[in-house]
């Protein structure tokens, strides 16, 4: 009677009739920077999770330091990161304990741009018209990346203009203030941006090379993620967003929408794009 009931179980097993998958496995933490191009990301995918039914608890960070230092101590599973440059240090310092998931979007690039009014194409050609730049560039928060690699194009060009710090209202408000007067201005933006398409910007040319190149953003998580999460991961892993999506849902915002808003408006959109995302095999 005991070899019958151990063959039954064994039989169960094979045929994964054991305990059911349960609810704590299908729920997944994810956290995010609040920053313009991975929240719609992380609302998106966050979509598509709990359309497979999955419970998805969203954690806001402030900077890198602190999101790597919670993605590998366990308090959120994944999160997406550019690793190739914006954030390579924090993943270089901690990718013995971290995964690459899947690509999600691609083609980050942070620079200096201008009007698209203002008649110069290269960062060689600052010096020459510094006085119409004010002599400044207008940055942003003092320990963004970009502004490091500002920093070292001013050096490396031998610039003589000042690059001045403060926040992203701030250079956005003094972009807005050059445009309505058609004056010359220079400033640190990104794309993606609602900025660079509300305020028709161009990025100056930069020949040295010293701006990183377009980055690529990937899902990240601990080091056992997607072993342990098959499902999930092969969801993840569907996902795409493309810049000029990204770009459009922060538009929405810019306008008044809620990023809560403005992704469900995305989702809703695209409902047919989700499914064929999220149309995978059972585990």
């Amino acid at each position: 009677m005991r070899s019958l009931k151990l063959a039954f179980m064994a039989a169960a097993v094979a045929l994964g009739l054991a305990a059911p998958v349960s609810a704590q496995d299908k729920v997944i933490q994810i956290g995010t920077m609040a920053w313009e191009d991975l929240t719609p990301i992380t609302g998106i995918t966050k979509k598509v999770l709990e359309d497979k039914g999955y419970t998805v608890n969203v954690t806001e960070f402030s900077e890198w330091g602190i999101a790597y230092a919670a993605l590998t101590k366990g308090d959120v599973q994944i999160m997406v990161s550019q690793v190739d440059y914006a954030a390579q240090d924090y993943w270089q310092r901690n990718k013995n304990r971290l995964e690459k998931i899947a690509p999600v979007s691609y083609g980050l690039y942070q620079g200096i741009a201008v009007p698209k009014y203002v008649p110069i194409d290269s960062i060689e050609q600052m010096n020459e018209n510094a006085d119409k730049f004010g002599g400044k560039i207008i940055g942003i928060e003092p320990g963004a990346g970009v502004m490091r690699e500002a920093a070292d194009v001013v050096s490396g060009y031998g610039l003589d203009l000042k690059l001045v710090e403060g926040s992203t209202a701030a250079m956005t408000a003094a972009l807005k203030a050059a445009t309505d007067r058609k004056e010359w201005a220079a400033v640190i933006v990104w794309e993606p941006s609602w900025m660079v398409q509300k305020y028709d910007t161009k990025f100056l040319a930069d020949p040295k090379g010293i701006f990183a190149p377009p980055q690529g953003y990937y899902w990240i998580g601990q080091k056992g993620f997607s072993e342990s999460n098959p499902e999930a991961r092969e969801i993840i892993a569907g996902v795409y967003v493309p810049l000029a999506d990204i770009t459009a849902i922060n538009a929405a915002v810019n306008d008044g929408k809620t990023m809560d808003s403005a992704v469900a408006d995305w989702t809703a959109a695209h409902a047919d794009l989700m499914e064929r995302w999220s149309n995978i095999k059972s585990y």
